[in-house]
């Protein structure tokens, strides 16, 4: 079946790019050259400060999905929280847990978690949701093995906010050449077979609503700035291409702000009961819009 052979696919990325344990341990030490100074550990920071508001609660436990490096999981322990990094191989991972970035670590499926209902207080899925074959499946999942709920930092897909581009999409859907050729990534596929799949607000809602949860949470981002070329460049003012994703990142913030653009990025909590009151008002510090799904009234 095709998501078997997708998963497979993306199994076997990781070592087709570092096919020796050398080549793994490398990476590993590139980013501890790198610091925290450098321009990707600061675009990482945006991703990451999403998860903040989740962490001045007492739920401490987490679990990490395709966290092939185990970067997510070592942020969450550098802040204090318990945490299992789970990718579809451990091979990067045992190096990780070897090199005591992390403390535990599986192999997982995400359409079929190992684990039962309620493991963890909370589960990270940050820039992998987009490669999954099935994705509903796991989140489906996620939500089953999640106490409180569910975390996915994704890509958005534009055309869901902003009315603009809806309507040249409507305008153009009588021919289908024009629409391509306007819209020329709306079939997006990665190398190792995948259909990219962007996010948006509105079917988190239906989700959180079709099984009864209580509340959704939404902030947008902008951190889609690296290129090859960052690597190893420090995030100081005075360093020409840092300067200038300060920029660039600035007009798009502002943009956000105003609602004139959707974020390059949707940082989504499904609840699956809702938050006490201290991190309710971190959410909302942080910028998150805190969205209450009302209950099903035909459902006790």
């Amino acid at each position: 079946m095709f998501h078997e052979e997708s998963y497979d696919r993306h199994g076997d990325w990781y070592n087709q790019r570092f096919p020796t344990e050398e080549s793994k341990l490398a990476v590993y030490r590139k980013a501890k050259i790198a610091g925290k100074q450098s321009i990707n550990d600061w675009l990482q920071q945006i991703f990451f400060s999403c998860i903040d508001p989740l962490l001045k609660g007492s739920d401490r436990r987490w679990l990490t999905i395709g966290d092939a490096y185990g970067f997510d999981a070592q942020y969450l322990l550098s802040k204090g929280a318990s945490a299992v990094a789970t990718d579809l191989n451990g091979d990067f991972l045992q190096l990780a847990k070897q090199e005591g970035i992390i403390e535990e670590y599986a192999a997982e499926n995400a359409e079929k978690l190992s684990y039962p209902e309620n493991s963890f207080d909370y589960i990270l899925c940050k820039e992998s949701y987009h490669h999954f074959p099935r994705p509903y499946a796991a989140l489906y999942e996620m939500i089953r093995v999640a106490k409180n709920g569910i975390m996915i930092i994704e890509p958005q897909d534009p055309v869901s906010k902003m009315p603009a581009l809806l309507l040249i999409t409507n305008l153009l859907s009588s021919s289908s050449n024009l629409l391509k050729k306007a819209w020329k990534n709306r079939f997006s596929y990665e190398p190792v077979g995948n259909f990219v799949y962007k996010v948006s607000e509105r079917e988190f809602e239906k989700f959180a609503a079709g099984i009864n949860l209580p509340m959704v949470a939404f902030k947008h981002i902008n951190p889609n700035f690296y290129f090859a070329g960052v690597d190893g460049q420090p995030a100081e003012r005075g360093n020409k291409t840092f300067d200038a994703i300060r920029k660039k990142k600035w007009l798009m913030d502002t943009l956000v702000k105003f609602r004139l653009i959707p974020g390059q990025v949707l940082a989504t909590i499904v609840f699956k009961q809702l938050p006490d009151d201290k991190v309710l008002q971190a959410l909302k510090a942080d910028g998150y819009k805190l969205l209450n799904i009302p209950a099903n009234p035909y459902l006790k």
